[in-house]
């Protein structure tokens, strides 16, 4: 099986303050205003996938996807979720389906247990 190259993960906002607190604490990135070549809106550094942000529109990209992102400490994440100001939307063991701060979904999946 191949490698699914993702590059980015689009989140429209209806408060892009909110929601870059949000993303920003909750998986600790870094935020910045785009480059002119990057469009409207913010994005994390371009090292590995990127996260964006941009303001709630009415074209097909602005309604939500269900990207998943690995932690280490899933109880941890799903803390950060609620203190952020999200929702958790079906808690489980091994991975959770959430809502952001904006309302989209996410889930976040714990990384796989090594053996001893």
């Amino acid at each position: 099986m191949g490698h699914l190259p993702l590059a980015l993960i689009e989140f429209p906002a209806d408060d892009t303050d909110r929601a870059l607190r949000f993303w920003s604490g909750v998986l600790s990135l870094d935020l910045g205003p785009r480059t002119a070549d990057q469009g409207s809106g913010w994005q994390s550094p371009a090292k590995g996938p990127a996260l964006g942000v941009h303001t709630r529109g009415r074209g097909p990209g602005d309604s939500g996807s269900l990207p998943y992102f690995e932690v280490t400490d899933l109880e941890a994440a799903l803390a950060r979720v609620r203190e952020f100001g999200g929702s958790v939307v079906h808690p489980g063991e091994r991975w959770a389906v959430c809502r952001d701060s904006e309302g989209s979904p996410f889930a976040l999946a714990a990384t796989a247990r090594q053996p001893d």
